[in-house]
């Protein structure tokens, strides 16, 4: 595993993006049949997600939330230092969604903008870069742009992917303050996993492949058993127990999975964040999107010790404890046309 330990990282607030239009499990009977969609949403916790309309793309809902947590910070636009955008569905395959938006934004020259193609896993590691990288200059601010349209890459007539995924774009406003507590972050990865959840079309080696595959019993089996032995290694290294923690964030995949993981890890009901229910798991979005919808308020209303844990394609999995601040700016989730 890899760890790393920053100080003054401090999160100044996060706008989430959903596309308005919304498909239920009324909408996969038609597909599917009555009694299987109902099966289906029961067994994931999953009864309505945010599906792109045609032609929407990622910079179309990262372009309004990063707008308004400008704004709502009351931070110029060429005050950024730093753009990093987590995707593994980018508007083109050049150039980078990031330089797209640095445009459109309005950002400085000076701007360092850049892609990263991660999924499940995406946001911790995104977050660690741009810890990282925000460390190295010893100033600065920086904008965390995380999000997928996966509908975009699902059959939907596939019933193990099409009523799982959802789309959604996350922005979140990171700055150096010197009086910020703590950022721990374990990484790892094992590329074995790779052919358990694939999207062959699209790459070069496979330009017209098919879309989206994922076992699932692989992927469960995975989760159960890398991911408790992470979140355990990075408590130790922080020297934190599961009782020091505020607010638990996995990744948001399936309900049964994260309760089961939940009981792994020894986190508690009041400590777990299940927010999937209507918004399904919309990739690196899901951490972000979960602390938008459902703790906005406690992260006003003081600092908070956050447990972040993503994890899934590649095989690829983060965690973060991060000592959170109250947090001044935007936290909240917007409808975009």
């Amino acid at each position: 595993m890899a760890q790393a330990r920053l100080n003054g990282i401090a999160l100044r607030g996060i706008v989430s993006a959903l596309p308005t239009r919304v498909e239920g499990v009324a909408d996969l009977a038609a597909r599917f049949g009555a009694d299987q969609a109902a099966r289906i949403a029961n067994a994931t916790g999953i009864h309505r997600r945010h599906i792109a309309r045609d032609g929407q793309c990622l910079s179309d809902l990262a372009l309004p939330a990063a707008r308004e947590l400008l704004t709502g910070l009351g931070w110029a636009p060429n005050s950024i230092d730093l753009l990093i955008v987590v995707t593994q569905t980018p508007d083109h395959p050049l150039p980078a969604t990031a330089c797209l938006l640095q445009e459109k934004l309005g950002l400085g020259r000076h701007c360092a903008a850049f892609d990263m193609g991660m999924g499940c896993s995406g946001y911790i590691y995104g977050l660690w870069s741009a810890a990282s990288l925000l460390t190295g200059m010893g100033r600065g601010r920086c904008l965390l742009v995380a999000g997928d349209i996966t509908s975009r890459t699902l059959d939907p007539a596939d019933r193990g992917t099409a009523p799982l995924f959802g789309d959604a774009v996350t922005v979140t406003a990171l700055e150096i303050d010197r009086t910020a507590g703590p950022l721990l972050v374990d990484l790892g990865s094992d590329g074995t996993g790779a052919p358990y959840l694939i999207k062959q079309r699209g790459g070069m080696r496979n330009p017209e492949g098919p879309m989206l595959f994922m076992d699932g019993t692989q992927v469960f089996a995975f989760t159960l058993r890398e991911v408790p032995k992470a979140i355990a290694a990075t408590l130790d290294a922080a020297g934190l127990a599961m009782a020091d923690i505020d607010h638990v964030v996995l990744h948001q995949a399936n309900e049964m999975m994260l309760k089961r993981l939940g009981q792994k890890i020894g986190a508690s009901a009041e400590q777990l964040v299940l927010a999937l229910q209507d918004r399904g798991n919309t990739s690196s979005a899901t951490i972000p999107l979960a602390i938008t919808d459902s703790l906005a308020t406690s992260l006003r209303s003081g600092p908070r010790q956050l447990l972040l844990s993503g994890f899934g394609v590649g095989w690829s999995w983060g965690t973060a404890l991060w000592q959170v601040g109250s947090v001044p700016g935007p936290c909240h989730t917007i409808l975009v046309e």
